[in-house]
């Protein structure tokens, strides 16, 4: 049996980073966590409680209710993949909209909400076997896993690629609306004092501008299993 391995995969927004991890976790028979719906539930759950506002954000209070907040997955046959709950309410729709978007990369800046997401990845992750999507998993969740891939992609792109989707679930938003939270988000991420969005310096780097999803799933595939081969 080929010996399991941690798979970090880390990347600005909207560049396909869930899609790779899902059909990757698929293939593999690994379990796959999506580290950027843990941030987007405690801001919806922010949200809910008016800790965030386009004019305010209760930083304190949103801290000292860190406590309350409990997250887990749960496969879903219907749709594929684990969803994600928020004191057991499936949110997994609830939190893929621009209001929740615009909001995340404030959110994911705070250290305590880091330090509580982390610590719970991180025992996810402890027997292998795993495929995590996020900004920090193979710099500060796993940085000794096997394989470690960070995506990129123009901005225009991403935000088109994002536009599309949000528009085919029937969100109403402008393009021009989805490009400046892609940029504001990516200034954020790389930007914020804790863990910001860097490229692990043993990270192999793809730029999925151009590339179709059949492309991107071979690519990453193939350095699937030229590492597995040496294990």
């Amino acid at each position: 049996m080929t010996k399991k391995i941690t798979i970090a995969i880390d990347g600005f927004s909207s560049t396909g980073k869930s899609t790779i991890a899902k059909q990757l976790a698929n293939s593999l028979g690994y379990v796959y966590v999506d580290t950027g719906a843990m941030y987007r539930a405690v801001t919806l759950y922010a949200m809910q409680n008016n800790l965030i506002a386009k004019d305010y954000f209760k930083v304190e209070e949103l801290i000292a209710a860190l406590p309350t907040i409990k997250l887990h997955f749960k496969f879903s046959a219907e749709v594929g993949f684990a969803e994600i709950f928020l004191n057991g309410l499936n949110v997994e729709k609830d939190i893929r909209n621009i209001e929740v978007s615009s909001f995340v990369s404030k959110v994911a800046e705070i250290s305590e909400v880091r330090s509580k997401l982390v610590e719970q990845q991180q025992e996810m992750g402890k027997d292998k076997g795993i495929v995590m999507d996020g900004r920090d998993i193979g710099t500060v969740v796993f940085p000794e896993a096997e394989l470690k891939i960070f995506m990129n992609a123009t901005a225009d792109t991403r935000a088109q690629r994002r536009y599309d989707e949000l528009k085919a679930k029937g969100d109403q938003v402008t393009y021009e609306a989805v490009l400046k939270n892609v940029q504001e988000r990516d200034y954020i991420d790389t930007h914020r004092e804790d863990s910001p969005l860097i490229v692990a310096e043993d990270a192999i780097e793809m730029d999925n501008s151009s590339m179709t999803k059949d492309e991107q799933f071979n690519f990453v595939s193939t350095l699937v299993n030229d590492i597995t081969k040496t294990l």
